[in-house]
C-alpha cells in the first residue's frame, strides 16, 4: 500500500538531473537501462543491471540509492537499508546524503527499528531547509517514533489468532465483516494477490459446532468476471453495499453498489447515485447496523487530505444524502481508510497514516457524543505496529475483533486474524439482539412487517428495519445505555409493543422473539408494554409517550375503529383499592388520547383490578406482567 509506483517514478526522477559520482560509461548506460526495466515493473531485470553497474565502479553512490529505492518497493526493508547504507558511506555530498536520511529514516520506522529511524529523521530534518513537503512528512515520523517507543511496551492481552486456513485459502483476504448474529464472515478474496486478479466477496459460515467453513461466493448475482471488492452489510445480513471499479455503469474509477437479500437470494446490484459516488474513487465502505448511515472513503476534491471517510444517510424514501466529509477530527492531510461502525452506532473506528502512532497506518477510534466524532484515539499495541493495520472489525459484544494483516515483507499478501480485546479497551456501550419471525396470527404467514426501536426517555426513533418479505425474518440491534420500546407493525393488524431497559443491562445474551400479529378485527387486543406510574401512582410517566404516540397514531390510521382502554393490577392490596387503581390509570390513558386529537366517542375506559390476570401472581415477574394497560378492539 506504500510507495505505489508513481511515488518511485517522482523520487527518481527528482535524482535524475544529480551529477552522477561515476565516469564509467558503461556503468552509467546500465544504470539508465536499469530504469527502463523498472519502469515496467521489471524490478529483478532493473536490479541486475545496477549491481553490474556497481561491480563496474563500486563507488558508484547514486546505483545503490536507486536500488534501496526498488527494493523498497518491494518491501524488502532488511536489503533496503543495507544498499541505502553502502551507498550513504560513498557520498560527502550534503543533498545526496540528506535524500539517503530521508529513506533511511522511514525504512527503519517500517522494520520497527525507532531509535535508529529517531537517528535518520533527525539527520535529515537539520539537513533539509526547503522541501516542505517532505519536511513535514518528517516531522509525522519523527511523532510516530516518539509516540512508538512511549508506548510499545504498554501491550495489553489481545492475544492474535491467525483464522485457519479454512479461511485463509486465497493469496490476499482483507476487510472482514460480520452479521449479527456471527454465523456469516464476509470478506474480499483475491486469489494470485496480483493487482490485476478478479477480486470476489466470498462468504463463510458457521457449522453446528462452531467452526468456519470453506469460502463460498456471495452470490452469482453479485460476483462476476468483473471486480466485486470491499463490502459491508447490515446487521440483519440482508443489504450488502460493495465497490466495483471495471464494467459497471458509474461515475468514477471506483463506485459503491447495493444489492437487497430477500429470501435466500440477493438482487442485482444498483448504483448508489451521485449523492455518494462522485468522479472520483469511492470505496471501503461500512454500514451501521440498521442500513441507514454509509460511512466509506473517497479521493474527491475538496477534502483534507489525499483519501478522506465521508458519511452519508439513507432516507425514508431509500434515497441517500449527499455525503458530507467527517471533518479534522477524523480525517488529516495524509490518508483515513477503512473506516467500520460498530453496531452500537457509536464508535467508529479507522486507519490512518496521517495521525501519531507505531508506522504505517494504525487502527484508531473516536466515540460520537451527542452527533459530535470526538478526537481518534489509537487502538494499541499489539494490533497496530510498525506494519500497516487496517479493516478492523468489533464484535456487537466489543469482546472479539477480526481485522486483515497485510505483511510488509510480502507483496499482496493478506490474512485475516482474530483477537481478543482486553476489557480495558472493550466498548463503552456494547450490544446486543433480538431476532425472530413475523407472522399472521390467525394464517401463520410471514409477514414484511415494520420494526421500529424507540429511545423511550428522548422519545426518539433510534433504527427501524424491515422483516424479510418472504421469510418474515427480523434482527434488530440493541445497545446499552437506553430504555427502549421495540414495535411491530404491518397495515391490517394491530402493533405489538416489547420492553428492553438496557440503561443498566449488563446480560448481553441475545434474544429470540417470534412476533404473532393479530389482524384488525372486533375483540383483538394488544398490551401497552411501554406504559409507566410510580408505584401507586395513576399519572403517566414522561417515557410513556412513546407509546401512546404510536396508539394514537395506530387511531389515526384506522378512523373506523372504536377501543376501550383497561386497566389492570396484580393481586397485591385489597379488591377495592386495586378496581380504583386501575380504572384511573386506564382514565389517564383514555384522556391522553382524546388531548391528542382522538374523538372521545372511540375511546371508552375500564379498570379491571386483579379480575384479569394473564399470569399466575406466584412471582414478582408474573406480577410485573399482570399490572398492565391494554387496548381492545370494539364493534
Amino acid at each position: 500500500m506504500r510507495y505505489l509506483v508513481f511515488v518511485l517514478f517522482l523520487s527518481l526522477t527528482a535524482h535524475a538531473q544529480v551529477q552522477l559520482s561515476t565516469t564509467n560509461k558503461r556503468a552509467i548506460e546500465l544504470y539508465t537501462q536499469a530504469d527502463n526495466f523498472r519502469v515496467r515493473g521489471q524490478y529483478q531485470e532493473a536490479l541486475s543491471m545496477l549491481k553490474e553497474a556497481t561491480d563496474r565502479d563500486r563507488d558508484f553512490a547514486e546505483a545503490y540509492f536507486r536500488g534501496g529505492l526498488i527494493y523498497k518497493t518491494l518491501r524488502d526493508y532488511a536489503q533496503s537499508t543495507k544498499v541505502f547504507l553502502v551507498g550513504l558511506s560513498l557520498t560527502q555530498d550534503p543533498k545526496k546524503q540528506k535524500a539517503y536520511f530521508y529513506e533511511l529514516g522511514e525504512n527503519y520506522l517500517l522494520e520497527g527499528n525507532y531509535d535508529k529511524a529517531q537517528q535518520f529523521v533527525d539527520l535529515y530534518l537539520e539537513s533539509e531547509i526547503l522541501n516542505k513537503v517532505k519536511m513535514e512528512q518528517a516531522m509525522l515520523w519523527k511523532r510516530n517514533v516518539l509516540f512508538a517507543k512511549r508506548n510499545q511496551k504498554s501491550t495489553t492481552d489481545f492475544r492474535p489468532r491467525q483464522l485457519p486456513d479454512t479461511v485463509n485459502a486465497y493469496a490476499m483476504q482483507y476487510f472482514p465483516v460480520l452479521t449479527a448474529d456471527e454465523q456469516e464472515l464476509i470478506f474480499t478474496r483475491r486469489v494470485g494477490g496480483g493487482q490485476e486478479d478478479d477480486e470476489d466477496l466470498v462468504v463463510v459460515r458457521k457449522d453446528s459446532v462452531g467452526r468456519w467453513k470453506p469460502p463460498v461466493s456471495i452470490s452469482a448475482s453479485i460476483n462476476s468476471r468483473l471486480n466485486e471488492g470491499t463490502c459491508t452489510i447490515s446487521a440483519d445480513g440482508r443489504q450488502l453495499i460493495f465497490t466495483s471499479c471495471i464494467g459497471r455503469r458509474g461515475y468514477g474509477s471506483c463506485d459503491l453498489f447495493e444489492s437487497r437479500k430477500v429470501g435466500n437470494e440477493w438482487s442485482v446490484p444498483v448504483n448508489l447515485g451521485p449523492e455518494v459516488n462522485s468522479a472520483a474513487w469511492e470505496s471501503q465502505p461500512s454500514l451501521s447496523a440498521d442500513g441507514r448511515m454509509l460511512f466509506f472513503v473517497s479521493d474527491r476534491r475538496g477534502g483534507l487530505g489525499n483519501k478522506d471517510i465521508y458519511l452519508s444517510y439513507k432516507l425514508d424514501n431509500g434515497q441517500w444524502t449527499k455525503a458530507e466529509n467527517l471533518g479534522d477530527k477524523i480525517n488529516t492531510p495524509y490518508d483515513e481508510i477503512s473506516p467500520f461502525i460498530h453496531v452500537n452506532g457509536r464508535t467508529l473506528f479507522i486507519a490512518s497514516n496521517g495521525k501519531p502512532g507505531f508506522g504505517g497506518y494504525d487502527i484508531y477510534r473516536s466515540e460520537r457524543d451527542n452527533g459530535a466524532w470526538a478526537e481518534t484515539v489509537n487502538f494499541g499495541s499489539p494490533v497496530n505496529n510498525h506494519e500497516d493495520q487496517f479493516s478492523l472489525f468489533i464484535t456487537r459484544d466489543g469482546q472479539r475483533g477480526f481485522y486483515s494483516h497485510e505483511d510488509n515483507h510480502k507483496i499482496n499478501s493478506s490474512v485475516i486474524y482474530e483477537i481478543r480485546v482486553p476489557e480495558e479497551l472493550q466498548l463503552k456501550y456494547k450490544s446486543n439482539y433480538v431476532k425472530g419471525i413475523v407472522r399472521d396470527a390467525t394464517t401463520k404467514k410471514p409477514l414484511n412487517a415494520r420494526v421500529e426501536l424507540f429511545n423511550i426517555n428522548k422519545n426518539e426513533l433510534d433504527s427501524y428495519v424491515n422483516a424479510d418479505s418472504v421469510t418474515g425474518e427480523y434482527l434488530m440491534v440493541l445497545t446499552q445505555g437506553a430504555d427502549y420500546a421495540l414495535y411491530v407493525t404491518h397495515p391490517g393488524h394491530l402493533f405489538k409493543s416489547v420492553n428492553f431497559n438496557y440503561e443498566i443491562q449488563e446480560n448481553l445474551e441475545p434474544v429470540t422473539m417470534d412476533v404473532l400479529l393479530d389482524p384488525i378485527k372486533a375483540g383483538a387486543s394488544a398490551v401497552l408494554n411501554n406504559i409507566f406510574f410510580d408505584l401507586n401512582k395513576y399519572e403517566i410517566k414522561e417515557k410513556s409517550f412513546t407509546e401512546l404516540d404510536k396508539v394514537v397514531r395506530f387511531l389515526n390510521e384506522n378512523p373506523a375503529i372504536r377501543i376501550e382502554v383497561s386497566g389492570h393490577t396484580d393481586n397485591a392490596g385489597t379488591a377495592a383499592y386495586n378496581l380504583q387503581l386501575s380504572q384511573k390509570r386506564a382514565q389517564a390513558v383514555a384522556g391522553y388520547l382524546t388531548a391528542h386529537g382522538i374523538e372521545g366517542t372511540r375511546v371508552t375506559q375500564k379498570g379491571y383490578g386483579a379480575e384479569k390476570p394473564i399470569a399466575a401472581n406466584d412471582t414478582e415477574e408474573h406480577r410485573q406482567a399482570n399490572r398492565r394497560i391494554e387496548f381492545r378492539l370494539l364493534r
